[in-house]
């Protein structure tokens, strides 16, 4: 399997010294008891917010602990467009990344943004060599704001280094049983296949594969099908995926082990009950357990499916929680593991997604939320990611599946992803609402 290139552009090491009045006014926030912050931004991407540590105007040491870098990933196609290649009419040019700081708190009161700007900086970077090397584009002092006696001094690494992935592509909705093809540039190489089963019972097992051409809309016959409401009970189980190589091989699967049922006086599977699938992978002759997906549909005016990933390893006893957090139901968005802290993967604006990612830069022990478990856990670096449709989409592309090359070692590596993909795509049916219709062959199951 060949990978894509893709460029990670890491924004860290921060740092804020500035000279403080004696005798500051009474209204002032001290920035040794609050910590400042800035706004960067990169072109065609979403701006991201990082805290920024205070240190003395004396002082030249910059503070310890863990900070997360803020991380933009970027793919050939973006490199093309920000270093102007997207087309042959295009001049060549350097990309600027723009950053804001600001001393005080983050956040508005009455409307009126609570931190002060202390000025601008804008960085000219030179991408040219990252796709092969890592590159140090700044590291050190700048001074922010106007040139006077009292400049404040913002400190920063930037640094762009090659982030290789592999890129996979379901053909279809995974109910559908599709293909699921490696994508490289224009060209795709179908790799795995996919079947989706049910149980009608524990004894009879059923499984259902949809002809490819009615895959492109599958996620728009929630709306055409079904009953008005499912039966009294008002549960979805017994769903499952199994991931095939060419050869016809299982090598890895979603099985799910806790029905999605509506909690009581309601149609919505809530975060107090949520449904459960086990993410499988083959070893010593039987399916052994990797990860966890939990689902549920979040209240209030978001409207959101809330999950949470974590890692089963096979030495510790309780579970490392890869991801916790909110997709958009009506617009879908992108689930995002990656273990170096905060990243925006490509796009930019240009689709509607939720930027949902994985929090922090380290897992968290289901246990006690420490840091325990954190060599128990095998991945470093971005380790996955994945698109998921919503329910006011017409479902003509399936789940996009981006996996960080380090990653894997064996084609069951690369399928478990994947089947993390279809478990969490198949997560927006199962956590859709019991008032609504859901498609035909989905909604013969109850």
């Amino acid at each position: 399997m060949d990978p894509c290139p893709f460029v990670r552009l890491s924004v860290g090491n921060f740092a804020l010294k500035f000279p403080v009045a004696a005798k500051p006014a009474l209204t002032a926030v001290h920035p040794s008891s609050s910590p400042c912050f800035c706004k960067i931004k990169l072109k065609s991407f979403p701006g991201q917010t990082a805290v920024v540590p205070y240190i003395p105007p004396e002082s030249n040491n910059l503070p310890e602990g863990n900070h997360p870098a803020i991380s933009f990933h970027l793919s050939k196609s973006d490199l093309d467009r920000l270093t102007g290649k997207s087309s042959l009419f295009s001049k060549a040019k350097k990309p600027q990344l723009k950053i804001s700081v600001y001393s005080g708190r983050r956040g508005s009161t009455c409307g009126v943004n609570s931190g002060r700007l202390l000025g601008k900086i804008s960085l000219e970077l030179d991408l040219a060599a990252a796709e092969t090397r890592a590159v140090i584009l700044c590291n050190g002092w700048i001074n922010v704001g106007k040139e006077t006696k009292n400049v404040a001094q913002f400190h920063l690494n930037v640094k762009a280094e090659p982030d290789p992935r592999f890129v996979f592509q379901f053909d279809g909705a995974p109910e559908c049983s599709p293909q699921v093809s490696l994508i490289r540039g224009n060209i795709r190489q179908p790799v795995f296949t996919c079947k989706f089963n049910f149980r009608t019972s524990d004894r009879n097992q059923r499984s259902r594969s949809l002809p490819l051409e009615h895959s492109s809309g599958a996620r728009g016959w929630l709306s055409s099908f079904g009953s008005e409401r499912e039966r009294p009970g008002k549960e979805r189980k017994g769903w499952s995926i199994t991931i095939h190589d060419l050869s016809g091989s299982p090598v890895a699967a979603a099985s799910m082990v806790t029905p999605f049922v509506a909690s009581p006086g309601s149609d919505r599977v809530s975060r107090s009950n949520p449904g459960c699938w086990l993410i499988l992978r083959p070893g010593d002759g039987t399916w052994k357990p990797w990860g966890r997906l939990e689902a549920w549909r979040e209240r209030g005016s978001a409207d959101g499916l809330g999950y949470r990933f974590e890692l089963i390893p096979d030495s510790a006893a309780t579970g490392i929680v890869l991801a916790d957090s909110t997709l958009s139901c009506s617009k879908g968005g992108k689930l995002v593991i990656d273990m170096n802290g905060n990243s925006n993967s490509g796009g930019g604006g240009a689709t509607p997604r939720s930027a949902a990612t994985s929090p922090g830069a380290s897992p968290r022990g289901s246990g006690d939320y420490g840091y325990g478990l954190w060599p128990y856990c095998m991945y470093r670096g971005f380790v996955m990611s994945t698109s998921v449709e919503g329910e006011g989409q017409n479902g003509k592309t399936g789940p996009m599946v981006e996996v960080g090359v380090q990653q894997v070692a064996c084609t069951e590596d690369a399928a478990t992803f994947v089947a993390l993909s279809a478990a969490l795509d198949l997560s927006m049916d199962a956590c859709r609402l019991f008032s609504h219709k859901l498609h035909q062959e989905v909604a013969c199951l109850f």
